[in-house]
């Protein structure tokens, strides 16, 4: 029997303005270097452990890089602005450490994969340095006002000041609703493994974790203003897009999914019978487009 080659998985941390980052970075077998880096950005309310699983898939073959943002998982969570502390957690904020993380590794040119809170983490990234993308890999991140589903949009209008808003965040950063997130949208939630709920919710629970999410959650709105500019750039630079997407996403639906055609005709588009968190259930059919992504985005002649 052949055994396939299992990657070597780094685990790092890296200080990036005074914030302690960790992230993932795999090992590519020697000779397994031409194809551009794989940015992976997580969502919420996980971290890079939701990638553990890809990277071993792929990681022997290409270079892939999950960091956790500040707040969330393995990284610091420095106390918030709104609790007299010194970080101020909104989108703006992470892309400055994400930038910062990648400018600290050296990454020059890398493919970008963009899932949930790593959309707006990820175009605010593009927009700020489109020569560092060579390509984009969009799994559940929404960049389109027809990718808002009701509960979603009913979530964006909460803000601080609403009365009983502080408490509807609360209520996502629980178990039951941290579970539903990974299997709702499934088609067989017997293959969605338990791990990932369970991690998330544990870093949820940590001292000082709770205040950054609500002033996320205030702040989400931020990126639905920044959705013209986004698809601006998109038309604009046309980068080689795959977008695969769980079709029963309870906050961003298929529409979401499709609009992207509209500013990225030549995208490849995979619309998969999941939800969410597709990664934990439709591995073995989205780790093979990825592959292939990344080889023709690698290969000799691809536009860079």
């Amino acid at each position: 029997m052949v055994i396939q080659t299992v990657p070597q998985i780094r685990h790092r941390h890296i200080e990036v303005d005074g914030v302690r980052v960790f992230f993932r970075e795999s090992v590519p077998s020697p000779g397994a270097e031409d194809a551009p880096p794989l940015l992976l950005l997580h969502g919420f309310p996980s971290a890079s452990h939701q990638f553990r699983r890809l990277m071993d898939a792929l990681g022997a073959h290409y270079r892939l890089i999950a960091p956790d943002y500040p707040g969330f998982g393995h990284s610091d969570a420095p106390a918030s602005t709104s609790e007299g502390g010194s970080f101020t957690y909104t989108f703006d904020r992470l892309a400055d450490v994400m930038e910062g993380f990648v400018l600290a590794l050296g990454l020059e040119r890398f493919v970008m994969y963009v899932f949930d809170f790593g959309a707006p983490v990820g175009f605010r990234l593009a927009t700020r340095h489109p020569e560092w993308i060579a390509g984009l890999v969009v799994q559940n991140g929404n960049a389109y006002a027809e990718g808002l589903s009701p509960t979603a949009r009913d979530f964006i209008a909460l803000r601080r000041d609403t009365p009983g808003a502080a408490d509807t965040v609360r209520a996502l950063l629980t178990l039951p609703a941290t579970r539903g997130q990974y299997e709702g949208g499934t088609a067989d939630p017997q293959l969605v493994a338990p791990d990932g709920w369970t991690l998330d919710q544990h870093f949820l629970d940590l001292p000082g974790r709770t205040a950054p999410q609500l002033d996320l959650a205030f702040d989400y709105h931020s990126n639905v203003a920044l959705y013209p500019r986004w698809q601006e750039w998109l038309r604009t630079h046309t980068p080689p897009a795959l977008v695969v997407w769980g079709a029963h996403d309870m906050f961003f639906p298929e529409p979401g999914a499709r609009a992207y055609l509209r500013d990225l005709p030549d995208a490849e588009l995979h619309l998969l019978d999941t939800g969410h968190f597709a990664l934990e259930d439709r591995l073995p059919v989205i780790a093979p487009l990825i592959a292939a992504f990344l080889d023709r985005v690698g290969a000799p002649g691809a536009v860079r």
